[in-house]
């Protein structure tokens, strides 16, 4: 990814658009790394598959670990709300796997709001520093 130049974050907020196919050869722990990474850089990060519940859970684990009062406020995450069918196969849902296909919003969390979630929209309020 492009490093931001001084005078980009200046103009506006980066938001960076994860492909599937980027994070599905991924470990877990390499995508809450390119995920907090961004974050901790002041960017909107958007997941086009989002994260296994394991794997969010972990990423809420570490960010907690990396909050610090001047430096980094921790994250605001949002997803899509999964539906119970969709996306899974009958083996899945038997076996109680959850499907990742979904679309994952995650900002810092003094820079994003949510201001509405259904389950065909996210509306966030994304202010600068």
């Amino acid at each position: 990814m492009p490093e931001a130049t001084p005078t980009d974050a200046e103009d506006g907020v980066q938001i960076d658009l994860i492909s599937g196919a980027r994070m599905e050869g991924m470990a877990s722990m390499e995508k809450i790394r390119l995920i907090l990474d961004g974050v901790r850089d002041g960017n909107i990060v958007i997941l086009e598959e989002g994260l296994s519940p394991d794997e969010e859970s972990k990423l809420i684990e570490v960010t907690m670990t990396e909050i610090s009062p001047d430096e980094f406020n921790g994250i605001e995450i949002e997803t899509y709300p999964r539906s119970e069918t969709a996306d899974r196969s009958f083996l899945d849902r038997l076996m109680g796997r959850e499907s990742t296909k979904k679309l994952t919003v995650i900002g810092p969390a003094n820079q994003i709001q949510t201001l509405h979630k259904d389950e065909n929209l996210i509306s966030a309020l994304v202010s600068r520093k």
